[in-house]
């Protein structure tokens, strides 16, 4: 795992200063603690930091082909470079190295772009390419790894993080107000657009071919959109658990410690269960967060399935004094803004199994592939609700939910059920973004101190359109891949874990196993409302009694509880009316509306109150030009 880096000038006399690569590439140390690496060519220059797992002595980067005239940079790791190595070297490719890097650079010469095609690995890569005066930038087909871009002032600028690209004096950092917009009503800014106007985000599965003063950008996979019919659930569960098994079989590939992250519920459990059967169990390090506050406390299924599949489990309690004291940490890292709060305690089990292994194999993608989320339940219950008269909904049902007593409870009822009424009357699959975001079109008009942008939900309105010939359900799940699991939940990951310089592989995104299992009908993963129908059935024997059927819970923290208590003076400095008021991108009278009806009991604003928070504290680390 590595940070990657790289400039470009338009005018060919001016020569690329190395002290400004440098301090580019410094911004990443966290991504790469134990070797860095750069390479200058007149008006070009790309550099990297690395996080040496494979190939820990020959795996110096960047790596050139034979004769010197094309040199590769890597984020991430090609699970498949042995198989590539082999197929390249018969076509009369030599290799210096055993790092999976050194794959890509000869297979760049041999496929040119389509080799892209041949990866099975999470990456962000960059390959300067001196024959044709060309740069090649490219992403994982999921998203895994992160890689943004610019073209300002005759300047490209490419980095793994923005604080890469900031750094250069070239590049300007302005608020984009339509990614403001985005962001508080996803509670991230999708991609293609950064929060910065004009930096850019790669999206998955893309790739970018910068020369002659332009950038090119050119999609070379998609989650696949035709599905399978008439599939019998024994043969798709034979074929599930052989995928996932050798899927777990290639993120065993490693020159450094690793161990698996492990919550006890049915994603991480499976994840857990085929390593201890390609490995010894003892040798399986499993690493779990116990909370003090109940509701979000997972740790007694985690130590249950540990010790039933005969882990060496690790377990850390934190206290909401731990937690709290980590948020400061959090926007070291967090360059751009997102408000999702289970970022610190992912942060938190990242720095706990960092203390252990470098690497470490998670669960991420089951809820995506599998429509694991009660928004995949709610869905049907929102079709229903459409179906009733407006006046039993307007004048009866609407009412008497908004006079629901208010709880602070980790997803109480109260909160769920006017989350759903929320939503429930969105017509298209938009309403899936506002139950699960926080500022709703109607309510950022408010909430905004200058106009909202326009078409606020266009992002799911082009996703819902290349997955037209999708069933409904499956077109939902399309679109919470391509959205809610690609900026929200793999950038939490990426940046808590690479905050601490742990690697992390996520099994259930092999390509193999997102093909197959996107191409199912959507009845075998939501069966009536049984969610995860598929995955359940496959492992349901294989685990501890109860886990593969026990509810979600999340992987929160009690924002809610907080806001009245230990982060209070914190919360009304960031939102005091002055400091918004000078800012000016919020009216400061409907903040402390927000966070006046939240202290007072009178509406759970939790969701609200953490963006604006969140915003708050990165605006003050990395909106303005002495945020680096």
């Amino acid at each position: 795992m590595c940070g990657i880096c790289g400039i470009i000038y338009d005018d060919e006399s001016r020569r690329v200063n190395e002290s400004l690569l440098s301090a580019m590439n410094r911004t990443m140390t966290l991504r790469g603690p134990d070797d860095e690496g750069s390479y200058i060519k007149d008006n070009a220059g790309i550099a990297m930091r690395r996080l040496s797992i494979i190939d820990l002595a020959g795996g110096h980067q960047p790596i050139a082909n034979e004769d010197g005239t094309v040199r590769v940079i890597l984020n991430g790791e090609i699970y498949n470079h042995e198989e590539l190595r082999e197929e390249l070297e018969a076509r009369g490719h030599v290799f210096k190295t055993r790092s999976d890097t050194e794959a890509l650079v000869h297979a760049y010469e041999e496929y040119g772009a389509s080799f892209l095609k041949k990866l099975n690995g999470m990456f962000g890569l960059a390959i300067l390419d001196e024959r044709k005066n060309r740069l090649f930038l490219a992403r994982d087909r999921m998203g895994k790894k992160p890689l943004y871009y610019t073209k300002q002032n005759g300047v490209f600028c490419f980095g793994s993080e923005l604080k890469a690209i900031l750094v250069c004096p070239d590049i300007e950092r302005r608020i984009d107000p339509t990614a403001l917009s985005k962001y508080l009503a996803y509670e991230y800014v999708p991609a293609p657009r950064s929060i910065f106007r004009d930096i850019f985000k790669l999206e998955a599965g893309h790739f970018l071919i910068y020369e002659d003063g332009r950038a090119t950008v050119e999609q070379y996979w998609d989650i696949p959109t035709d599905e399978l019919k008439n599939v019998n659930p024994s043969d798709a569960s034979r074929t599930l658990y052989d995928l996932l098994f050798r899927s777990v079989k290639r993120r065993l590939i490693s020159d450094v410690p690793l161990g698996v992250f492990l919550s006890g519920g049915v994603d991480s459990s499976t994840v857990t269960y085929m390593m201890t059967k390609l490995m010894p169990p003892k040798d399986v390090k499993s690493f779990s967060i116990a909370f003090a506050e109940r509701t979000f406390d997972e740790s007694s299924y985690a130590k249950q399935v540990a010790d039933a599949l005969g882990c060496d489990h690790h377990e850390e309690t934190c206290t909401p004094a731990d937690l709290i004291n980590l948020i400061p940490e959090i926007q070291n890292f967090l360059d751009e803004p997102i408000s999702d709060g289970s970022i610190v305690p992912t942060y938190a089990l990242s720095k706990f199994t960092r203390r252990h292994v470098t690497v470490a194999l998670g669960g991420d993608g089951g809820d995506e592939l599998f429509a694991g989320y009660p928004t995949f339940q709610a869905e049907k219950y929102a079709k229903i609700y459409r179906a009733m008269p407006g006046f039993l909904r307007a004048k009866i049902i609407e009412p008497a939910v908004r006079r629901l007593p208010v709880s602070d409870e980790n997803l109480s009822l109260d909160f769920k059920v006017k989350q759903f009424i929320k939503g429930a009357s969105v017509g298209d699959e938009s309403r899936h973004l506002v139950w699960m975001g926080s500022f709703s079109p109607d309510e950022q008009r408010s909430l905004l101190a200058s106009a909202q942008a326009e078409n606020i939900y266009d992002d799911v309105a082009r996703h819902a359109k290349a997955a037209a010939n999708l069933s409904p359900g499956n077109r939902l799940l399309y679109i919470y891949k391509k959205l809610y699991l690609n900026e929200d939940i793999l950038v939490k990951v990426d940046r808590a874990s690479m905050g601490c310089s742990l690697e992390v592989r996520a099994p259930f995104l092999d390509k193999n196993v997102v093909e197959f299992v996107s191409r199912l009908p959507y009845k075998m993963k939501l069966r009536g409302l049984e969610m995860k129908y598929l995955l359940k059935r496959t492992v349901r024997d294989l685990l501890p009694k109860g886990i593969a059927d026990r509810s979600k819970k999340g992987f929160g923290i009690p924002v809610a509880k907080w806001v009245k208590g230990p982060i209070k003076e914190m919360t009304m400095d960031l939102l005091n009316p002055a400091k918004i008021s000078r800012e000016g991108f919020f009216d400061p009278k409907e903040v402390q509306k927000i966070l006046n009806e939240h202290l007072d009991g009178r509406a759970d604003n939790n969701k609200k109150l953490w963006t604006l928070i969140t915003f708050e504290l990165w605006l003050e680390r990395w909106g303005r030009p002495n945020g680096v």
